[in-house]
């Protein structure tokens, strides 16, 4: 649901910011707390949320910064 197109400039995307969070609170408050405790604790525990992959993430943001550098180039000639 969208209540103002995104492709107004500022105010497109005003209303995303403000009905994302009020959607988030209400999924929360619609799920259990036991259920949401459980999942939580679960969530501790498990190996992969631990772990932390810079490498993977350092290779993304290169990415990305060698993409945008190759459009500045590309464009400003």
């Amino acid at each position: 649901m969208d209540l103002i197109p995104d492709f107004i400039p500022v105010l497109g995307y005003i209303d995303d910011l403000i009905l994302i969070p009020f959607a988030i609170s209400i999924v929360l408050r619609l799920i259990p707390n036991n259920i949401l405790n459980d999942c939580r604790k679960l969530a501790e525990k498990s190996e992969k949320v631990k772990r932390n992959n810079w490498f993977a993430g350092i290779v993304i943001i290169s990415l990305w910064i060698s993409c945008i550098y190759l459009l500045f180039i590309l464009f400003t000639k």
